[in-house]
C-alpha cells in the first residue's frame, strides 16, 4: 500500500505577470542539488493560452517545501496563428542526453466541432535554463493513421540505446448526458534516437469499466527491475473527477494496474478538495515524494505528499 501524507500547497500563479495568471499544471522535477529541485509547470494568461514556467524548490529535512526562486520568463511561447500550438505549450516531459536537455511538450490549437487538438513537440537546451524548438510543427507523436484524433502527454525513458515513450491518444469524441466527453487512454511508442518514433497502437493502460473515459499523464520510473507508472485517471461509479492510479511492468509494455494501492485522495476542503491528478514522483532524504495538482486540473497549483513506510 502507498501511504501518501499530504504535505500541503506549494505552489500557485499570483498574477503579476501577464503570461502567468492562474494554474501550474504537469509539475516535472529535476533534480539541482540532493535536496534543491527545478519545477516546471504549464501556467496560462488570461485568455486561458497556457506556456511553460519553472521554479527552483528546496525541501527541508522535515519534508517542508521552500520556494527559491520563479522564473519570470516562459520558457516557450505560443506558435504563430495557425500553428499546432497556437493556443499552447505545455511541458509533460524531460529528458537528459549527454549534455542536451529534451523537454516534450503538448501543443494546442483550438477547434471547431471539438474545442482542441493537442500534437507534441520537442524543444532543445544545452544550458538547462534556455529552450528552442526543434521544429516549427509537430514533432515526436502527432496525428496518424494509428493516433487519428489527438495526442498527449508524452512521456520518455531511455534504456540502453533504445528510448521508450508512453503517451495519451484520444479515441473520440462523445455527447454525453448533455456532455461532450473525449475518451483517450495511454499507449506506447519506441525510438532509436529520441525523435523519429515507432508506435503501432500498443495500448499500455485501457480502460478498466463502463464508468472510465480518460486516463492521462503517464509517469514512469524503472526500479527493482520493473517499470512503475503514476498516471491519473475518470471516472469511476462514485467519482467524476480525476484520481491518482498506479501500475506496474515488466518491460514497459504489459501493465497490471494497483490503483487500490495508491492513498492519495481529495481533501475535505480546501485548493486539493475537488480532484488529485498529475502525479510526478522524486526522491529526496531517503523518502519518496510526489507533486500533484488539485483543483481545476492545476488552477490551484500543486502540492506535495511524502510516501510513508
Amino acid at each position: 500500500m502507498q501511504n501518501w501524507r499530504k504535505v500541503g500547497h506549494v505552489y500557485a500563479p499570483d498574477g503579476t505577470h501577464e503570461w502567468s495568471q492562474s494554474h501550474a499544471q504537469m509539475p516535472i522535477v529535476a533534480a539541482k542539488s540532493p535536496d534543491s529541485f527545478r519545477v516546471y509547470f504549464s501556467t496560462r494568461d488570461a485568455q486561458g493560452h497556457s506556456r511553460p514556467g519553472w521554479l527552483d524548490l528546496g525541501i527541508e529535512p522535515d519534508f517542508q517545501p521552500v520556494i527559491l526562486e520563479v522564473g519570470t520568463t516562459p520558457l516557450l511561447d505560443l506558435g504563430d496563428r495557425g500553428m499546432y500550438d497556437d493556443a499552447g505549450v505545455m511541458p509533460t516531459c524531460l529528458m537528459q542526453q549527454g549534455q542536451r536537455t529534451y523537454l516534450f511538450y503538448n501543443g494546442w490549437t483550438l477547434g471547431k466541432k471539438v474545442p482542441f487538438f493537442s500534437f507534441n513537440g520537442i524543444a532543445f537546451s544545452d544550458d538547462g535554463q534556455h529552450f528552442t524548438k526543434c521544429s516549427p510543427g509537430p514533432a515526436a507523436i502527432w496525428r496518424d493513421a494509428v493516433d487519428p484524433i489527438s495526442t498527449f502527454a508524452p512521456f520518455v525513458l531511455k534504456a540502453n540505446d533504445h528510448w521508450k515513450m508512453w503517451y495519451v491518444s484520444c479515441l473520440r469524441w462523445e455527447e454525453v448526458a448533455g456532455e461532450l466527453l473525449h475518451y483517450y487512454h495511454i499507449r506506447y511508442a519506441t525510438s532509436t534516437d529520441g525523435l523519429n518514433w515507432k508506435r503501432e497502437g500498443q495500448v499500455a493502460i485501457d480502460f478498466q469499466d463502463e464508468y472510465e473515459y480518460a486516463i492521462a499523464r503517464p509517469m514512469v520510473i524503472f526500479e527493482d527491475e520493473i517499470y512503475k507508472m503514476w498516471f491519473s485517471f475518470r471516472a469511476d461509479r462514485n467519482h467524476r473527477t480525476y484520481q491518482v492510479g498506479y501500475a506496474e511492468s515488466p518491460d514497459g509494455i504489459d501493465w497490471q494496474r494497483k490503483n487500490g494501492q495508491v492513498s492519495l485522495q481529495p481533501s475535505i476542503d480546501g485548493w486539493d478538495s475537488e480532484m488529485v491528478c498529475y502525479p510526478y514522483i522524486f526522491d529526496v532524504h531517503g523518502k519518496r515524494c510526489m507533486l500533484y495538482n488539485g483543483n481545476g486540473y492545476g488552477r490551484t497549483g500543486f502540492g506535495l505528499a511524502v510516501l510513508e513506510e
